[in-house]
């Protein structure tokens, strides 16, 4: 029932720890103790082998101790039939035929297949899709694949780092709500706040070589963290001044034999005492900060009538857009429904099928493709691969090249290391690097945050919100689309939806689609502008926005807090009954009495709080229906 975030820095050792814990990696000391029949189902950041079924194959074999009831099923029934109806071996079959078949409907044999299908179509693939090979998929896709075949085997503990790097919003929605319903237990890695807050309900932070562990999501855990390094704070400031006096009573009495019992006391109190340590949580930030960029024309680029795709296959039809500067706009929508493709058409990489699009004058692009960490060469070092890359440009000319590493999270010797050793999170922050190093007016960003670290990703959130120019970004990150996007494109089923400002119901997978501001496949549409727009429009459009966003955060709050006092209420209540079922505890009346009363008051408690939860998780589902 546990459902546990892992966060830290990048290089902190995340994945390390995880390895560990499932077996693939080897601690230098101490023990990892597991039960025996214990299942675990391991989700890697990238699976190097490629299974060689089908995507529906291979989902099913996550499943594989239900295949292996299957064929004992199997065998049982060869046996029965080929065994005389009356004696001993026919019977004995006969019961072990019965309780295998009642074993493998309780695991949901029978359905097995149709829950694959399920798990498949939530992480966003189609039907058409079950008997493709799994070798002619994308390593994002093939990813997928290897988390349907974990959710449809549900082990006992799922470990998963960084799961949401290869969903998009959807599947991000979808998978969020299979995980707070998990039966068994959750260990994960991510960086994405608001997943973190939808599945944990206990996050752990490795800091320093150190883990530490707080009650809730990622809220309460910021909220806590700072209360904890307060208190630790104050306990230290508090030692600091008792080990001062202490040495200045030493020091001043040192020499004088009246004192020496009271010096030697305070020696040895000295160095028996344990010191207080505050926590070290200085972790490496990128400071991304772009150059000044040139000024574009008002309209940065223009799609009229445009219909693009692959072969003879049209993935977008008749879009209509305009892109104007300063705007900050986020493409959200299914993958495989044409984000990436809107955005090659749009940076001259694919020719449109038909209609026409036009760039503005004075507009210079930079692009961060989504696997663009992976082309890093992991020969060279930090440094020698940055002057690759930026070589003897302007940029370069007017500052050390050192010096512009270090503002990206790789000071000193940090930028010797060799690439190969990077973490994921390092390698995303050196190709970021790479390109923000030049003055450009037009950021197209695929995925940025993948593998980032929560610091180096509110540093990036900071730096596009400050960016004078225009950005085109696809993220998975509601919560970096909330506070850098001005706009929203929901790309899905060949078209494409302008939705200005950040429509929460865009964000919510599941939820009735709302009606679009403007569908930008429909013949003859303009975009509206904002400064086209009344300003008693925008206020009631921003009013609208502010009140669903008030009245759904509250009532996740309320969710959230009835939960975890229903778990606190639970533990307290099996704590007593282990009190209780000890005989000795019976030798003393009044401890009874004292334990049958508590025991009372917490099963009241547990009770309580279920009926909160139910009631507020019923009025969530009626307001989120509602909006």
């Amino acid at each position: 029932g546990r459902r546990v975030a892992l966060v830290g820095g990048n290089g902190t050792g995340k994945t390390t720890l995880l390895e560990i814990v499932v077996g693939h990696g080897v601690a230098d000391a101490g023990e990892v103790h597991k039960p025996k029949e214990l299942r675990v189902g391991y989700l890697p950041q990238e699976r190097l082998d490629v299974p060689s079924g089908t995507v529906l194959e291979t989902a099913m074999e996550g499943a594989e101790h239900v295949a292996a009831l299957a064929r004992d099923l199997h065998r049982l029934q060869h046996e029965l039939a080929t065994t005389p109806a009356s004696g001993a071996a026919h019977d004995r079959a006969l019961t072990a035929y019965g309780e295998a078949q009642s074993r493998f409907e309780q695991l949901g044999g029978y359905a097995l297949e149709a829950e694959a299908q399920r798990v498949l179509a939530g992480l966003g693939f189609s039907s058409s899709d079950a008997d493709r090979p799994v070798r002619e998929l994308s390593g994002g896709w093939r990813m997928r694949v290897e988390l349907a075949r974990l959710l449809v085997g549900r082990p006992d503990v799922l470990v998963l780092d960084e799961p949401t790097n290869h969903l998009d919003v959807d599947s991000v929605g979808w998978l969020e709500e299979q995980l707070a319903a998990w039966t068994g237990a959750v260990l994960f890695v991510s960086h994405d706040r608001d997943f973190i807050d939808a599945v944990a309900n206990r996050v752990l932070e490795l800091a320093g070589g150190r883990v530490s562990e707080y009650v809730g999501g990622f809220a309460e855990f910021v909220v806590e963290r700072e209360e904890r390094l307060a208190s630790i704070r104050a306990a230290a400031a508090n030692q600091a001044r008792q080990i001062a006096h202490a040495e200045q009573f030493i020091e001043r009495f040192r020499y004088k034999a009246t004192k020496a019992r009271q010096v030697q006391s305070r020696v040895k109190a000295l160095e028996r005492l344990d010191h207080i340590e505050v926590p070290d949580l200085k972790e490496v930030r990128a400071r991304f900060r772009f150059p000044e960029p040139p000024r574009s024309s008002r309209v940065v680029a223009e799609l009229h009538g445009v219909s693009g795709g692959y072969d003879d296959e049209i993935v977008l039809r008749d879009v209509e857009l305009v892109v104007e500067r300063g705007e900050r706009v986020a493409l959200v929508g299914p993958n495989g429904a044409g984000k990436t493709t809107l955005l090659r058409l749009l940076l001259g990489e694919l020719a449109p099928m038909a209609g026409e699009v036009t760039i503005g004058s004075n507009v210079q692009v930079a692009a961060f493709a989504q696997h663009q960490a992976d082309t890093l060469d992991p020969a060279r070092t930090v440094f020698e691969e940055f002057k690759a890359a930026v070589g003897a440009s302007a940029a370069a000319a007017a500052k050390n090249l050192r010096t512009l590493l270090g503002s990206f999270g790789f000071p000193g010797d940090a930028a010797d290391r060799l690439v190969g050793e990077l973490s994921g999170g390092e390698r995303t922050r050196l190709a970021l690097a790479r390109l923000m190093v030049e003055p450009v007016n037009l950021l197209v960003l695929d995925e940025p945050t993948n593998h980032l670290d929560l610091p180096s990703c509110d540093i990036l959130e900071d730096a596009l919100r400050a960016y004078p120019g225009t950005v085109l970004l696809v993220t998975h990150d509601r919560y970096l689309i909330r506070e850098v996007a001005t706009a929203l494109v929901d790309v899905r089923d060949g078209r494409a939806r302008w939705h200005p400002g950040v429509d929460e119901r865009v964000l919510a997978p599941g939820s009735p689609a709302p009606a679009a501001f403007g569908d930008l496949g429909s013949p003859g549409h303009t975009k509206v502008t904002e400064s086209g727009r009344s300003t008693s429009q925008k206020r009631v459009e921003a009013e609208a926005r502010n009140r669903r966003h008030a009245a759904t955060k509250d009532l996740r709050r309320r969710v959230e807090s009835a939960e975890k006092r229903w778990e606190r209420a639970e533990h307290d209540v099996a704590d007593l009954q282990r009190q209780l079922a000890d005989p000795s505890v019976y030798d003393d009346s009044d401890k009874v009495k004292d334990l049958v009363a508590r025991h009372d008051t917490a099963k009241q408690a547990a009770a309580d709080a279920m009926a909160e939860w139910e009631s507020a998780t019923s009025e969530l589902e009626r307001v989120l229906t509602e909006l």
